[in-house]
């Protein structure tokens, strides 16, 4: 078979149909971007770090809310995934993703509390996925204004210190988080921020840090 027509083959069956439906897709490695310099850390120091389990990129804990943000730009609708890790220590590990980012302290993120995955106190699990729109609905505001809407239980929880994958679908308004490829979303809120294209980063809160390995972008248009 001649290169060309391989060429219009592949067009035909593998691109075509993404460009047909507004959509195309982003997967990367982050030890790779790290390597290339193309991450940007906001209040947090990072490295690479190579182990049994692969290599993958760890944040360092620090104070306040930190930020790397991905070489990744005007992200509208579609979905995020991310494999991460963090551990089980109270108030501790707060681990996620930032999306709609204009700037270092405007965007929305949706982020896991490792520490609540399993505890036995109830109120602690309702508190084990959380949605934030950054300067203006913070965790705190919300959790007074509107208690239980934008953070829920994960039902089947991963265990607290080990790798899991978080995907987001989001579709205009609305914001889905799935933990470890279950069919039911474990979290579905309404953003509180105008759904306008944007940043993507990894977010990590007040006091933690975390492991961070390969992410995958679908834009849909």
């Amino acid at each position: 078979m001649k290169k060309s027509t391989r060429l219009t083959l592949m067009f035909t069956f593998v691109l075509l149909p993404y460009l047909l439906s507004g959509q195309r897709r982003q997967e990367s490695d982050l030890a790779t971007l790290y390597k290339k310099g193309k991450l940007k850390p906001v209040n947090r120091e990072i490295k690479i770090v190579s182990s049994d389990g692969g290599t993958y990129l760890k944040i360092a804990q620090g104070k306040n809310e930190g930020i790397v943000w991905l070489p990744f730009k005007d992200f509208k609708n579609g979905t995020i995934e991310i494999q991460m890790r963090g551990k089980d220590v109270f108030q501790r590990s707060f681990i996620g993703i930032a999306f709609h980012g204009t700037d270092d302290s405007t965007y929305d993120a949706v982020y896991c509390r490792p520490f609540n995955f399993s505890a036995k106190d109830s109120i602690r699990r309702i508190h084990a996925v959380q949605y934030i729109s950054h300067p203006y609905f913070t965790w705190d505001r919300l959790r007074k204004e509107s208690n239980a809407v934008f953070e829920k239980e994960i039902i089947n929880p991963p265990d607290p210190g080990s790798w899991f994958l978080m995907k987001l679908v989001i579709e205009g308004t609305t914001v889905k988080a799935f933990i470890n490829n279950v069919a039911c979303p474990s979290l579905i809120v309404k953003k509180l921020s105008n759904p306008s294209p944007g940043k993507i980063g990894l977010f990590t809160a007040d006091s933690s840090g975390g492991d961070f390995k390969n992410i995958r972008i679908n834009y849909k248009n």
